[in-house]
């Protein structure tokens, strides 16, 4: 940590020291005085007090114990304070929009206050009695930096726009913060997905997720050679340590096992690079679908024909392969109450309202008729030759036709049975629903589709297995769901409805999946 962030933070922990209190060190006393612990106030939640001892980090119920030491917080002037760092364009544009939903819908004002350069806060007060029961504080920085904050005990709560990577996940795990991609731990707050931007007078309209990974990785420099002008391309991205410009080398490079080219220019923000692409007609740059407003994002295509689009619909099933969710990631530790609150709102209907409102995708499931699936009924017809005959066709309109399909879709990490990121915050949504009896007196079906790798007949039996280790993982989840009000069905049509070339690693992979349809 640079002097300048070492100071800013010194001054942020002297006035805010109750969630993430500064090394002092403290005495918790029995009420009888027979047991004394004494160690380091790691935080204080209103009713535990965490505290870094020789035997380790202890959890302890304030109600039991006396504390004696400077650190000692008030019991009865108690304030909230959670402290959020990473993804500058969560915190900058998507916290805020949740953070103020939140207040509205519990009776709360939510006072903003700068604290310094990309760090603020705000101020949770009742609105009738004026008393401050919380405070939210935000570090802006990157996805990198947050996960280093986390660790070294500076902040409550990761703002990750990527996934984490495994060796964040080690480092977590070894210094007893949990497995951080459990389900409790690793929430998608909202999606978002990754997209090639141009200028608006480039007249290129369309590229190959293979080209487009070419062309970052410096394999393709010419626009001649991808249907565009006799003139060099130059590449704009996000900065260096930034979630975008990682997930960019995770999700696009990663699976053709390429690597950045190093003549790429870099911007702090990608709302900055996204003007640097506007302003020159010979640029590319990937984006946030979010911040695509400015440019014109290219359709990813493939030597078979199909393309695919990103917009809210196909990002929400994953049709789109470069999807990118926002997380939150958070430890295995008690958070005070009003946080606890704050995360089950971050999951209801108010909160997507307000994603969507703030440019981001939100996870509310809709229905979409086959009557509008045009192009997947084309790209089904289009591939059918003798191992997908005109029968298995026509048993799958058959069995559709009356039915909507939900975007609630699930897909599997790349050589893996394990569903994705998305798709697992999918499991527990529609476990939720379920739950919530939102599926009674209706049939939901869990429909295979797979790759065309293979012979038909065994990727047909690969299909229905994923359709039903998704069932039963939705089921699993959903304890609470009167199951005899619903219809629970399973079918697989194997390969016989693709949704992007089995060409490359990117487009086997959207096609792996399995759909939820409801009628």
């Amino acid at each position: 940590m640079n002097p300048s962030r070492a100071a800013i933070f010194a001054a942020l922990f002297s006035l805010f020291a109750v969630s993430v209190v500064s090394a002092q060190d403290v005495a918790l006393t029995s009420r009888d005085g027979k047991v004394e612990i004494i160690g380091t106030l790691l935080g204080f939640d209103g009713e535990f007090y965490r505290v870094e001892t020789k035997f380790g980090e202890l959890t302890i119920d304030g109600s039991g114990v006396l504390c004696d030491g400077p650190g000692c917080p008030s019991l009865t002037n108690y304030v909230a304070e959670v402290i959020f760092s990473g993804s500058s364009v969560m915190a900058e544009t998507l916290l805020p929009a949740l953070v103020e939903g939140f207040a509205r819908e519990n009776g709360l004002n939510a006072d903003r206050t700068e604290q310094a350069e990309a760090r603020y806060q705000y101020e949770l007060s009742d609105s009738g009695t004026g008393l401050v029961v919380g405070r939210f504080i935000f570090l802006a920085s990157n996805t990198d930096q947050g996960f280093a904050d986390l660790l070294s005990n500076q902040a409550d709560m990761v703002l990750a726009s990527r996934e984490i990577r495994p060796e964040e996940r080690n480092r977590a795990y070894e210094a007893g913060m949990g497995d951080m991609t459990g389900r409790n731990r690793a929430r998608v707050l909202a999606l978002d997905a990754m997209v090639p931007v141009v200028a608006l007078d480039n007249p290129l309209d369309r590229i190959s997720t293979p080209e487009l990974a070419q062309v970052f990785a410096g394999k393709i420099t010419n626009w001649a050679d991808i249907g565009g002008a006799d003139a060099p391309i130059a590449l704009h991205l996000s900065a260096v340590g930034s979630g975008l410009a990682q997930a960019v080398e995770d999700r696009l490079l990663g699976p053709g096992k390429l690597t950045l080219t190093k003549d790429i220019t870099r911007h702090a923000r990608s709302s900055i690079m996204v003007q640097g692409v506007a302003d020159d007609p010979f640029a590319i740059g990937i984006a946030r679908f979010a911040e695509a407003g400015k440019v014109r994002a290219l359709t990813l295509t493939g030597d078979c024909g199909f393309s695919l689009q990103a917009d809210r619909r196909s990002i929400k099933t994953e049709d789109y392969p470069l999807n990118s969710p926002m997380f939150l990631y958070l430890p295995v530790r008690r958070l005070p109450k009003l946080a606890r609150e704050f995360l089950v709102f971050t999951s209801g209907p108010q909160a997507q309202l307000e994603i969507r409102r703030s440019g981001f995708v939100d996870q509310t499931p809709e229905h979409i008729g086959l009557d509008t699936q045009g192009d997947r009924l084309a790209n089904a017809i289009r591939t059918a030759g003798e191992e997908i005959p005109l029968e298995e066709l026509q048993r799958m309109i058959d069995v559709l036709e009356p039915m909507q399909r939900l975007t609630t879709s699930f897909r599997f990490e790349t050589g893996s049975t394990r569903p994705d990121a998305q798709s697992r915050a999918n499991v527990t949504q529609l476990a939720l629903a379920l739950g919530a009896g939102r599926y009674d007196g209706k049939q939901l079906m869990f429909v295979g589709f797979s790759d065309g790798q293979g012979p038909a007949s065994g990727n047909q039996r690969i299909a229905l297995k994923r359709a039903k280790s998704v069932r039963d993982a939705v089921l699993k989840l959903a304890d609470s769901a009167d199951l005899e009000q619903v219809r629970i069905a399973v079918d697989a049509f194997g390969e016989a409805m693709p949704m992007a070339c089995d060409d490359s690693n990117w487009g086997r992979q959207v096609n792996r999946r399995v759909e939820v349809w409801v009628r």
